[in-house]
């Protein structure tokens, strides 16, 4: 790996950090130019899509920074206790049975395109998907439906259960960041369409529109010029259920693994499942309180910006030069990912269901935790609760998917 421009996290935090007062500053702008230009281009993607530039020419590299960790373990669980705080969680259960419906989707689409991409390429070029023992190809992709279903844990889980080679475990994580975070950029493009999107699908929106102006309103309700005192208390809420959820999940996750090791399929060994898990529900549980009122001095704005610094850290990771080491293999992901969708739109056209439903039931699979809040805070900051739900429910039923599409693509394998 070549060694980038930058390697001090300081500087690469001022470069990001830089890339988002650009993109938000121009997207402000009253120039012509930039005034059409984000009539198509959402704020979100840019700051997703730039960094990912500048890690593919060498100027900084999520390889060799730690801010990615430091943002999906410190910034994301205090971004979604500040955004779930002021959630009203009746009316998002009022959603309906949508959300679910195209979460399942999703993971049908992951299960059953894993083995359709493979019998594709096999028909012209079986060599790609050949190979034999633990560098069978087969055996690579159940670590990308592992990690496109659950997350990393169910990744890992499954180069364990089908003894993947470590050379092949590299360049199929390669596979899945670059796939996946393509896929990720369609649907925050879509998400700043999405009413377009919506009236071809013929979607009932009501549901998430009636959330959307509660909210608003409440938010309107509650709104105050901040002081330093508010300021403060509201990041000692936010960081301060981060720590007791860290606290708790450092103890949960070592003594499930050490107690009941059966439990790692479901992710439940997993810290980083846990620190998600329990910030969440305490945000929920707040939500009910005064605590509550926080909304009025910009719990959802300040979280909103720990979340653009995720997704920031998120794009520096994707290194789009990576497609041409190895072509082949991503063909294979992209076959994948393209029925996926194609499964999705189907389903969402046959019940109506807007574009949230669609684009945060896929991310619940395909990105876990760090990406389908992102991806449903593209929507609407107040929709980001319904990312993690579903997230977490992409964890438990992770492992059993991906081994079932492991079994399936080896009997389709060449």
């Amino acid at each position: 790996m070549t060694k980038p421009l930058f390697t001090n996290d300081a500087v690469v935090l001022g470069i990001l950090i830089g890339i988002l007062a650009f993109v938000f500053l121009t997207a402000r702008s009253a120039h012509p130019f930039w005034k059409k230009f984000y009539k198509y281009v959402p704020t979100l993607l840019l700051c997703y899509f730039i960094p990912s530039i500048f890690n593919s020419l060498g100027i900084i590299s999520g390889e060799t920074s730690n801010l990615y960790f430091v943002a999906s373990r410190y910034l994301l669980p205090t971004s979604l206790v500040l955004l779930t705080i002021s959630v009203d969680l009746p009316e998002i259960m009022k959603l309906g049975p949508k959300a679910l419906i195209m979460f399942f989707t999703g993971t049908a689409g992951i299960i059953i395109g894993g083995p359709i991409a493979i019998l594709i390429i096999s028909m012209f070029a079986p060599d790609i998907v050949g190979g034999a023992g633990p560098d069978a190809v087969w055996r690579g992709l159940t670590t990308v439906a592992g990690s496109w279903i659950g997350g990393s844990a169910n990744q890992a889980a499954m180069k364990e259960i089908f003894k993947v080679g470590d050379g092949l475990f590299s360049a199929m994580i390669a596979v899945d960041v670059i796939v996946a975070n393509v896929w990720m950029a369609f649907l925050l493009y879509g998400a700043g369409i999405t009413n377009r999107i919506d009236a071809k699908l013929q979607a009932d929106t009501s549901a998430i529109t009636e959330l959307k102006q509660k909210i608003e309103v409440y938010r309107a309700q509650v709104m105050r010029i901040p002081e330093l005192t508010d300021t403060i208390k509201l990041l000692s809420v936010g960081f301060g259920i981060t720590a007791l959820a860290h606290i708790a999940a450092d103890i949960i996750a070592p003594w499930i693994a050490a107690n009941a090791p059966g439990l790692e399929k479901f992710s439940l060994t997993s810290g980083f499942f846990w620190l998600i898990v329990i910030s969440t529900t305490v945000a929920v549980f707040l939500s009910f309180t005064r605590a509550k009122e926080l909304e009025g001095v910009g719990a959802s704005r300040i979280g909103s910006v720990f979340l653009y610094v995720l997704v920031a850290t998120i794009g520096m990771k994707m290194n789009i030069m990576a497609i041409f080491e190895n072509p082949g293999l991503f063909l294979v992901g992209l076959i994948w990912i393209a029925f996926h969708a194609l499964l999705l739109i189907l389903v969402a056209k046959l019940i109506k269901a807007p574009l949230f439903f669609m684009a945060v039931g896929s991310q619940a699979n395909v990105g876990g935790a760090a990406s389908a809040p992102i991806v449903a805070s593209a929507f609407h900051p107040s929709l980001a609760p319904v990312g993690v739900l579903l997230a977490v429910l992409g964890y438990v039923v992770g492992t059993y998917g991906a081994w079932f599409c492991g079994i399936v693509m080896q009997v389709v394998s060449p």
